[in-house]
């Protein structure tokens, strides 16, 4: 048999073969949002997000492993292909969607303030907020609303939302601006954030919340894109979004209602 007869027929049978699948994909979060995404003490990654993201690949029929990596680095990670796709509760705004490309939004957004229940704030103005001690998690949406709108505060940035909760929980900063549902959940389900109370109008300001909350993709994977919008549309149209939905939320976060 000719030499290139039998590499074509290496290279067939290696495609035929029930062990020759596809490169499993990978689901970048960030593993500490909870209870959207964060760590189990046995060191499994889960959260809302993270389930979402594993009902997709399952109707897309893709094997996924789930990949954790801090905020600060997410873009950068999808962009030097550490993952494939990101799910982690980031808003779609323009400036990020010069770097990525998103999907249809997984669910809205909207961000709030939160204040101890001592506080003697009542007003949320630049003016009324003047040298208080504001804190976010850096890079996000919430950090760029506190830098843009009250710039005369004293403002503190952290690493983690975890960070930013227990300076607040410690009395640490007057004030801080978070996601609306994990700040809901942390001042009315946990004991650190019982400190707290949620506090204004909830933020809705398309500068800052965009359009939702999406999953980014390089923007070169347009057929990826397509497929987790396909499959989000699946997983809304038959029930199971709301069934995870409901394992950590009291409302549906695809319409806020």
């Amino acid at each position: 048999m000719k030499l290139t007869a039998i590499l074509t027929a290496a290279a067939m049978a290696a495609a035929l073969s029930p062990t020759a699948s596809a490169q499993t994909l990978r689901l970048g979060t960030e593993g500490a949002y909870p209870p959207f995404n964060y760590i189990e003490s046995d060191g499994t990654i889960t959260g809302f997000d993270v389930e979402i993201g594993l009902e997709l690949c399952k109707r897309m029929g893709e094997e996924c492993e789930v990949v954790a990596q801090d905020w600060d680095g997410i873009i950068p990670g999808l962009l030097a292909s550490k993952y494939d796709f990101i799910i982690a509760s980031m808003f779609i705004t323009e400036d990020r969607k010069k770097q990525v490309a998103f999907t249809d939004p997984y669910y809205l957004a909207a961000m709030t303030h939160v204040v101890p229940k001592d506080s003697d704030i009542t007003e949320f103005t630049n003016e009324a907020l003047a040298g208080k001690v504001i804190g976010a998690q850096s890079g996000t949406t919430q950090a760029d609303y506190i830098e843009a709108v009250y710039p005369d505060a004293d403002i503190r940035l952290y690493p983690t939302q975890d960070d930013a909760n227990l300076d607040m929980a410690s009395g640490r900063i007057d004030l801080q601006v978070g996601d609306i549902l994990p700040m809901h959940d942390w001042t009315s389900k946990t004991e650190d954030g019982s400190c707290c109370e949620l506090a204004g109008e909830l933020i809705t300001d398309p500068e800052f919340v965009g359009d939702g909350v999406g999953i980014a993709v390089r923007k070169e994977d347009e057929e990826l894109r397509e497929k987790l919008n396909a499959a989000l549309a699946e997983i809304r149209e038959d029930g199971t979004y709301q069934t995870i939905n409901d394992k950590y939320f009291d409302l549906d976060v695809y319409t806020m209602k």
